[in-house]
């Protein structure tokens, strides 16, 4: 241990805030050698030349689209996202035209820069397999290998990081089908003209992709929309920032369809997200006021860098405003101005690791805009691969803005930097050559994804924790390595205020690991809000064991709302109960008031119900975590129990709507405890998120969507009958009221709609169809089956026989024990001998009950039902629950109408045994002694089975 201790005498604990060269650890080069010895070295520059670094480029292999549901593609989109015809199948998404693209420029580049700079690069492109633990799937991986001084070095990697697409993503809006479409099959030309300019202006690749197919109505039963199946989706490929650009030009387009007005206005970048407010509350009640809905530019403007060739890049100061009219947009602009004139900003500076922020921008860049989302704050980075080591947070109030920076630090403790020397002694191994630890360093960082350094018998990693920890692994099995004497040491950040509970008292959870692993721990300040652990040992399975001991000694929390009320109730007389608890689980529970929280004088809806109660123990114990909390909310009563939120689906169009009746929503919030959150604008999602007690939440989203309005369309073939009774008193009595009363559907029959517009016809054919329109909430959206079947049994009952062309909604696949009917020989279920049975000519649909249930007695029929063979191979693949005779779909014997079919079609009898099934021929039903035949083989069947 008197190798450790003289090392850790050389650095001394102190990290500074912007080191000379810091890409692979929190404690840079120069400082693992002791006081900036290496930078000096006597005047010795050969050792500034032996720095060699590698790391995985991360590119982000995004997959294209599917090539049947393309629509339109803008100009070589196709030729860059999908696959070439003639490649071989099942190729991995890495190997598409623009990743590929992408990849050559990173190896041309190299090729560019190595004669002019210091350093020296090499590309390698490994194709890594799935049988990696780290890797789901198989990808490629591009490792990038440098050598030359540090300052050089870091230069390079900086550059080619900020010279490549990096961070590729893909985005989608939704688009009515109306809107995309002029006339049956034929595009809008000003939306195609639009998008093609739109993708040429900000660098990007657009496809309109078809609507997915609906396969069950289970969507539908449990309230989606039912409409939404016929929206295209507009999909923006590129890098983050174009697709941004591209996104908010899109929306943009389709406000102006609509006849939206819109006024761009200028707001500092670093004012946005503060004007927004804590979960955008300040800008949504301003769109709320004034109808209007504002497009914020994204909050990292030209982070990475990289600027896509004829690209252009959106003012990061720009917001956009749509409204109806030029006075609400007007409103808009003094509302947003009058928020940043009155704003007063607090400012900090907090210092991160280099590496640590290289990997925040590149894996976490959406979590710490949720961050700043949730507590009304802006965070500024530095660029991509630059030298500078700090970020600055801005905000209101100083609460809000400690704990965004509390909660970045606990994303950067989840990066580790490790640190192996390899000594010399008497016996040493020589050290490999250069080609050696250049393919060492190369291999490690393809598959690991980790950055590691190489300078002076030193390595150094940088990563995620796991990865860290697959790399030396990795390392551990090189000869040059294990056949040496080395020191290892693990540096794991963690906030300040868990020093005391990880060291426990006297520090003797630390000196119990010592002493069981044979490591040495030391504890090193680093920033405000963090320090350092660094856990040292000799041998590599030794420092695994002390470093896991040490992750099971880190606090694990959960934590979770409970109303004030109840504290004092929990807590108990001196703390009695909650002591019992913490004893019992071996659980720190800690309760936090309104004053704490910062919210004291508002309501408690006004925090959105932020968690009270944090319940910390260490990883070891966490499993106990979850018996805590259930045990505490067993106090509280069931409508205040636990806090849980439900997303739906509600289309994007309508949140203007829903949003200009604050009084409504706010009434409904009010009424069940719950909030009801809308996305962002820019988002252009159909998702609203209700958060609230678990008892309360499912009656405020009925209430919710009880708002929502919707409509449904079928066709039907027309005929002068099916028009004739759609006018009469009948219909509307029977069905349209009674319709609206029993289910709150509404059908609009719209005869004259064949006639009157071009596209009444369908294409190909010179079929009319008549359009039946039915309206209602989504709150009813699951009886719309039964609606259609209530219309189609009034239909069949009047001996109407008519093929739906479009709208029909397909039965849900059962899971009961109908799936195995054709297995089992029993007189009730098998398939009986063949007869001839006639079958309807139209497809016809199980319905929900009997006739004599919804038309009373004059559509009750007697007699069995019967299908065609798409409803017989649905029974028996298990489509079909109720009896099937309950459908009542047959007219009787010697009723009017001629029936005739090839297809193969089957009857069941209501207390039927036995099934018929036969190909029939064009002579319709049998009637006479045929039909006495028959129903006294079904008497003679049941008497058999009885």
């Amino acid at each position: 241990m008197a190798t450790t201790l003289g090392l850790t005498s050389g650095i001394h604990h102190v990290l500074p805030q912007k080191p000379t060269f810091d890409v692979t650890s929190s404690s840079n080069i120069s400082d693992a050698m002791g006081d900036n010895d290496m930078l000096t070295s006597d005047g010795d520059n050969s050792t500034l030349e032996s720095l060699t670094y590698a790391f995985s480029i991360p590119f982000s292999f995004i997959p294209g689209p599917d090539p049947d549901q393309i629509v339109l593609a803008t100009a070589q989109a196709r030729e860059r996202w999908l696959h070439p015809p003639d490649s071989p199948p099942n190729l991995p998404t890495s190997r598409l035209p623009v990743h590929q693209r992408s990849i050559n420029d990173v190896q041309e580049l190299c090729k560019r820069l190595s004669p002019g700079l210091v350093a020296r690069t090499t590309v390698s492109v490994t194709e890594l397999t799935a049988e990696n633990a780290l890797r789901k799937k198989p990808t490629t991986s591009v490792g990038l290998w440098i050598a030359g001084e540090p300052a050089e070095v870091h230069k390079t990697r900086g550059f080619i990081l900020q010279s490549v697409p990096v961070a590729m993503r893909r985005s989608c809006v939704n688009i009515d089908h109306d809107q995309y479409y002029i006339s049956e099959g034929v595009p809008n030309p000003r939306i195609t003209v639009h998008l093609e300019r739109i993708a040429q202006f900000t660098g990007t690749d657009i496809f309109v992709l078809k609507p997915p197919e609906p396969t069950s109505i289970v969507a539908v039963d449990q309230g989606s929309e039912a409409s939404q199946n016929r929206r295209l989706k507009i999909s923006i490929f590129g890098d983050y920032e174009s697709v941004e650009h591209a996104k908010t030009r899109v929306l943009i387009m389709i406000d102006d369809l609509l006849g939206q007005k819109i006024v761009p206005m200028l707001i500092e970048l670093s004012l946005q997200s503060i004007i927004c407010g804590r979960a955008r509350k300040n800008v949504k009640l301003i769109e709320s006021a004034t109808r209007t809905a504002i497009y914020f530019p994204p909050p990292f403007p030209q982070v990475y860098g990289y600027s896509p060739p004829g690209g252009t890049r959106r003012d990061p100061d720009q917001v956009f405003i749509a409204g109806s009219s030029r006075e609400d947009i007007a409103k808009a602009e003094r509302m947003l101005l009058n928020l940043a004139v009155n704003m007063r900003i607090f400012v900090k500076d907090v210092s991160v690791t280099l590496t640590k922020i290289d990997y925040i921008l590149l894996q976490r860049l959406d979590d710490v805009k949720k961050i700043m989302d949730a507590n009304g704050t802006f965070v500024q980075f530095p660029l991509l691969g630059s030298p500078a080591s700090l970020i600055r947070v801005q905000g209101t109030e100083t609460l809000h803005l400690e704990r965004t920076i509390k909660a970045i630090m606990v994303i950067c403790g989840q990066y580790y930097n490790a640190s192996w020397w390899v000594m010399d002694s008497p016996i040493a191994r020589l050290l490999p050559k250069p080609l050696e630890v250049q393919k060492l360093l190369i291999d490690v960082a393809a598959f690991t994804g980790v950055s590691i350094a190489f300078n002076k018998q030193v390595f150094e990693f940088s990563g995620s924790d796991e990865n860290v920890k697959a790399a030396m692994h990795m390392l551990s099995d090189v000869p040059f390595v294990k056949e040496n004497p080395y020191q290892i040491r693990v540096k794991i950040e963690l906030a300040n205020e868990h020093k005391e509970f990880v060291s426990g008292k006297k520090n003797g959870k630390i000196n119990k690991i010592m002493s069981q692993s044979n490591i040495q721990i030391i504890f090193d300040t680093f920033n405000e809000y963090n320090f350092f652990i660094d856990v040292c040992g000799g041998k590599f399975d030794t420092t695994m064991l002390g470093l896991k001991l040490v992750e099971q000694e880190l606090p694990a929390a959960v934590s979770f709302h409970v109303p004030d009320s109840y504290h004092k109730r929990i807590i108990g007389i001196g703390g009695q109960h909650i002591q019992r608890i913490m004893k019992k689980y071996s659980v720190f529970v800690k309760f936090s008031n309104a004053m704490e929280r910062g919210t004291s004088g508002r309501s408690e809806s006004d925090g959105s119900k932020v968690d009270n109660v944090i319940c910390r123990t260490p990883a070891r114990n966490a499993a106990n975590l979850e018996l805590v909390k259930s045990e505490i909310m067993g106090m509280v009563q069931r409508a205040d129990a636990d806090i849980v939120q439900e997303h739906v689906d509600i289309p994007r169009l309508l949140h203007r709507t829903l949003m200009a009746n604050r009084k409504v929503l706010d009434d409904l919030e009010h009424k069940w405890g719950c909030t009801i959150i809308f996305p962002s604008t820019e988002m252009a999602s159909d998702i609203v998120t209700i958060k609230g007690p678990q008892w309360q939440v499912p009656h405020a989203v009925h209430e919710v969507l009880a708002l929502v309005p919707e409509t449904h369309i079928i066709r039907l073939k027309s005929s002068p009958e099916l028009e004739e009774l759609l006018q009469q008193d009948e219909f509307k009595k029977n069905i349209a009221d009674r319709m609206d009363t029993q289910f709150g559907i509404r059908p609009q029959p719209s005869i004259d709609y064949a006639s009157e517009s071009p596209g009444g016809r369908r294409s190909g054919s010179g079929d009319d169809y008549v359009e039946i329109t039915f309206t209602y909430t989504r709150d009813n959206a699951g009886a719309l089956r039964d609606a259609i079947e209530m219309l189609t049994n009034f239909l069949l009952s009047h001996g109407i026989q008519t093929d739906s062309i479009k709208g029909t909604l397909p039965r849900p696949k059962s899971d009961s024990f109908e799936d195995f009917v054709p297995f089992f020989h029993s007189a009730v279920l098998q398939k009986p001998p063949q007869s001839r049975v006639g079958s309807s000519n139209g497809s016809v649909r199980r319905l929900s009950g009997d006739g004599a249930s919804i038309f009373g007695d004059q559509a009750s029929h007697p007699e069995p039902a019967q299908f065609t063979d798409t409803t017989e191979a649905a029974f028996y693949d298990g489509d079909r629950k109720a009896s099937l005779s309950d459908a009542g779909l047959v007219r009787p014997p010697g009723s009017s109408g001629s029936i005739s079919s090839t297809r193969t079609s089957f009857s069941l009898g209501r207390k039927g045994s036995t099934v018929w099934e036969g190909g029939l021929e064009a002579t319709g039903l049998p009637d006479g002694e045929e039909w006495t035949k028959l129903e006294s083989d079904r008497s003679r069947s049941n008497s058999v089975t009885t």
